[in-house]
């Protein structure tokens, strides 16, 4: 075999010793000494060590001096790591060491200002991480977080709020225009219709200089929406989620909204509903499960059943009595309410529920289902039609 063919062949598995080597860490040097790391990959290592070398603190795995040099991770302060790894890793996988950083190894160096609070990524799973530890923090540092929750909470609005009016807004009319310019609601044939006389024969296009937008059927019949909202551990992402769904519908005419959660206890937040950094900023996640406890106080809220809608977001682990939350949903549907019960999500968007309890409930008159916030949407639209 020749020189160059043996280069050829060497170069891939070196390639994967030391992917192999970034990996494994440090502990593989003896093992893995041919992988000999370019300036950039030491520089990957260096962040990922600084990270996962709190897995060892927290089994009380006692480790040995670094070997680096001026590259050593010890080197590296919680905010140099931050800045430096959001500069090498991809969005996604940064996010993900970001969040393990604050959720399983507490690094509160990353919160010890304001100004480090700053730099944070503003995500969902930051702000879950933040949430959860807000009670250990100053006045300070809870001002910070709370500008961190609120940039937060304004891009899921941004995301989830067109699709959401757009579906509870009514269905379009094709015999009514709007000034408002939506894409959902364009007019595509009076927009040709009115303008082919602008017609390009050379570029055979159509110049749109006026498009045309339909209006939409406005619902004015009123309605009572309650949603009722798991805040147990596990729950931070949905009570989230539910919080800005909470607030759309609270601007919306002609709808009451109720925005109810609970543990073992129940904080009527209906108050609230119009402002959900205000919300994620009062729950108190953790604590046990009293489901039909919290749909009695529901039900007690409910003026009119036949227009009005009682959503249960939860994992349906019921801690208290079974049976009363089975009685309770058998009596607002005999009353005519609407019932959907939204399963949880786990960490993957997948859902996590007790699928037995699901199964009772909706033999007992409720609709359980997974769904996007557009989906819920959707689902309001179709029941309030």
């Amino acid at each position: 075999m020749t020189d160059q063919k043996q280069e050829q062949h060497l170069e891939p598995d070196l390639e994967h010793a030391r992917r192999w080597r970034l990996i494994l860490g440090r502990y593989a040097d003896k093992n893995l000494q041919q992988a000999n790391l370019s300036g950039e990959q030491l520089q990957l290592e260096r962040s990922l060590d600084f990270l996962y070398q709190q897995e060892y603190k927290r089994r009380g795995i006692e480790q040995g001096k670094n070997r680096h040099g001026s590259l050593d991770a010890s080197q590296l302060t919680a905010i140099n790591w931050l800045n430096q790894s959001r500069k090498l890793f991809p969005k996604s996988t940064f996010e993900r060491m970001q969040k393990q950083a604050l959720e399983r190894y507490q690094m509160t160096d990353l919160l010890k200002t304001p100004e480090h609070v700053r730099q944070l990524d503003a995500n969902p799973a930051i702000a879950k991480a933040l949430l959860s530890m807000r009670g250990k923090l100053s006045a300070e540092m809870r001002d910070a977080i709370r500008e961190l929750i609120a940039k937060v909470v304004d891009e899921l609005l941004q995301k989830i709020r067109p699709q959401f009016l757009q579906a509870l807004q009514g269905r379009r009319n094709r015999f009514r225009h709007s000034h408002i310019k939506q894409a959902q609601n364009f007019d595509w044939r009076r927009t040709i219709q009115h303008n082919l006389k602008h017609y390009q024969p050379d570029l055979q296009k159509i110049i749109i200089q006026q498009p045309f937008f339909n209006a939409r059927v406005q619902q004015h019949l009123p309605w009572e929406i309650v949603l009722c909202v798991d805040q147990s551990g596990s729950m931070m992402d949905s009570v989230m989620y539910a919080a800005i769904c909470a607030s759309i519908l609270a601007a919306l005419p002609a709808v009451t909204t109720h925005l109810v959660l609970f543990d073992t206890q129940i904080v009527d937040l209906s108050h609230l509903a119009h402002d959900p950094v205000e919300v994620l900023l009062t729950i108190q996640l953790g604590g046990g499960t009293n489901i039909g406890h919290a749909l009695q106080y529901c039900a007690q809220k409910i003026k009119q059943p036949q227009r009005s809608i009682l959503v249960l977001i939860s994992d349906f682990e019921e801690g208290g009595s079974v049976q009363q939350m089975y009685k309770t949903i058998s009596q607002l549907n005999e009353q005519g309410c609407k019932l959907l019960g939204l399963a949880a999500l786990d960490q993957f968007a997948n859902p996590c529920y007790d699928h037995a309890t699901a199964q009772q409930l909706q033999q007992r008159g409720m609709q359980v289902a997974a769904m996007t916030p557009e989906h819920l949407a959707t689902w309001f639209a179709e029941i309030m039609s």
